[in-house]
């Protein structure tokens, strides 16, 4: 591909939509690493419900255990660093396979696969299902993260879908 086409065009637009998702992830791990006492306490007033009203009959879902909100975070700061990691990675790849014949390119996206599908996980079912939905944090003025969570969500779903559409011949 030696002049500028569609195709071109198409391939270059999605080593920038993963890599616009990399960078996301790479602001996110830097605020989780250099704000951790602020972002561990965030997520322990969500999972211990301290802020949340006019849930009582849900209470019992409340979990106080300091040691449990740690671990909670760093599940979430590791499937991020999974994300970030596979996303550069697999701008890298497919950045390489740019001019490469058609099954080349597509075998490129994998780590780009990897990477925009475990951030739909995070996003997904830590945060809407487990943090909104068991956690109550719906019920939390101060502590509300699912518009937050949600246009993650798109953003990486709709990068993984174009991302695999056939259209980059």
């Amino acid at each position: 591909m030696n002049h500028f086409t569609t195709v071109c065009a198409i391939r270059r637009s999605k080593v920038l939509i993963v890599l616009m998702a990399a960078l996301f992830g790479i602001a996110t791990l830097i605020n989780n690493f250099t704000d951790y006492a602020a972002y561990t306490e965030y997520i322990g007033r969500i999972i211990s419900m301290s802020d949340t009203v006019g849930n009582d009959s849900r209470r019992y879902r409340a979990v106080t255990s300091t040691l449990f909100h740690h671990r909670f975070y760093w599940a979430i700061i590791t499937l991020e660093v999974i994300f970030t990691f596979s996303c550069l990675y697999g701008t890298f790849h497919l950045y390489r396979k740019i001019n490469a014949p058609r099954n080349d390119f597509h075998e490129a996206k994998k780590f780009a696969i990897v990477g925009l599908t475990t951030a739909i996980f995070v996003y997904y079912i830590l945060y809407v299902i487990i943090l909104n939905e068991w956690f109550d944090v719906e019920y939390s003025a101060q502590r509300n993260a699912f518009d937050w969570a949600r246009s993650n969500i798109q953003y990486m779903f709709f990068a993984l879908i174009y991302l695999v559409l056939p259209n980059d011949k």
